[in-house]
């Protein structure tokens, strides 16, 4: 007897290393993961940028002050020679070969300059313009022996600096990693998780009520819930090639719109929200029913006023893990053509768009050495979002959790 019972207690001491060992393994994991991130995408929120002065009265800008005022400014700037008025300022500032120590996309920020203020067409400003990529590599890292003497020139003058890359959150896709942002993407991702939780949302809960409260228990109901359980645990491309079979070949919809991937999500999330929210209604006591209609409430008073208030956090907890893991997809947004090229953020729901997930494999397959910290850069935004959901779901499950 003594011996079975240290033999339990050791096997019992055994399971419990077992499990510790499993928790920290997954927490290194995921540690590691994160450290990864943040080690090699903190670059990509860091930008260097380089003071060129420029003479705007010998520029040779044929611009008027009073176009830059009225509706007409872009379309002024656009012909007014800025890329080529920008190599000359570098050039008479640094010598031959200054006009590649600024990135291709140096003139924008001449142009948002003078968009601000048009009065520096009258006079002579020192505009910091972001560096070439290999500039702003060898600032940051360790780059090739010529940028890094160019880089150590330069911080000699005192012209050379690192700062916050506001830019990174503010604009959209561009050829040029020095000037790429993640708005395009991120209002992309906005509107289609909105498109997604509308369709999803209020047919998975109403499709949960039915199923659980007022469907009969024959066979047909049991075919519709072993569907339901298969079309959770389905990959997520098949969704995608449903879409791209349904909305666009025959609704004819918009490719890469916002609204085509948000309903092709919505056909991905809402098992997930059905299952949640059976659970949900099921863990409901009886009794709360029962009591209901005996003060003489009806069966959909019951449902509405009563059981669904109670199955809400439930509901919402699952909705919310749902919506994280339609966030975080990309294969069937890639099906119906969310992966082109997109230089301006989307206005409306049938606009073309792009997502986050999308716009990190499109960088990760860019060959440009200054695509890699952008990419793990908007990595780390992508998790921020996902864990600060997944955060939202556990504080609802704790504020609203009833305990009978």
């Amino acid at each position: 007897m003594q011996r079975r019972v240290r033999r339990r207690y050791a096997a019992e001491r055994r399971f419990r290393w077992f499990g510790l060992a499993a928790v920290i393994g997954s927490a290194s994991f995921l540690a590691f993961l994160l450290i990864t991130m943040v080690i090699n995408g903190a670059q990509g929120f860091v930008q260097t940028r380089i003071d060129v002065p420029v003479d705007f009265t010998r520029a040779g800008l044929s611009l008027d002050p009073d176009r830059l005022r009225g509706q007409g400014a872009d379309l002024a700037l656009a012909s007014a020679g800025l890329p080529d008025a920008m190599a000359r300022a570098a050039i008479a500032a640094y010598g031959p070969g200054g006009d590649t120590l600024i990135s291709d996309g140096a003139w924008m920020t001449l142009r948002d300059q003078l968009k601000a203020d048009p009065t520096l067409l009258q006079c002579k400003a020192v505009i910091a313009v972001p560096a070439a990529t290999d500039i702003d590599i060898a600032a940051k890292r360790d780059g090739s022996a010529a940028a890094e003497a160019t880089v150590k020139r330069l911080r000699a003058r005192g012209v050379l600096h690192t700062s916050f890359n506001a830019t990174f959150f503010v604009e959209a896709d561009s050829t040029d990693p020095t000037i790429v942002g993640i708005w395009g993407a991120l209002k992309g991702s906005i509107f289609t998780m909105i498109v997604t939780l509308l369709l999803a949302f209020p047919v998975g809960v109403l499709a949960a009520l039915y199923l659980e409260e007022y469907a009969p228990r024959n066979w047909i109901t049991d075919l519709i819930e072993v569907s339901i359980n298969n079309l959770a645990a389905v990959p997520s491309i098949i969704f995608g090639l449903l879409g791209l079979a349904v909305f666009l070949n025959v609704f004819h919809l918009p490719r890469s719109a916002a609204l085509v991937g948000g309903m092709t999500l919505a056909l991905m999330t809402m098992p997930v929200i059905v299952i949640a929210g059976r659970n949900a209604i099921k863990a409901v006591p009886p009794s709360i029913r029962d009591a209901a209609l005996g003060v003489g409430a009806s069966p959909v008073q019951v449902v509405f006023h009563h059981v669904l208030p109670l199955a809400l956090p439930g509901i919402l907890t699952g909705t919310i893990i749902g919506m994280a893991r339609a966030l975080g997809e990309t294969a069937p947004l890639l099906m119906i053509g969310m992966r082109a090229f997109i230089a301006t953020p989307p206005g409306r729901l049938t606009d073309p768009a792009t997502v986050l997930p999308v716009q990190i494999f499109l960088w990760s397959d860019e060959v440009n050495r200054g695509f890699v910290e952008k990419t793990s850069a908007a990595i780390i935004v992508l998790l921020v979002f996902l864990l600060a959901m997944n955060g939202i779901a556990i504080y609802l499950r704790n504020r609203f959790e009833t305990r009978w």
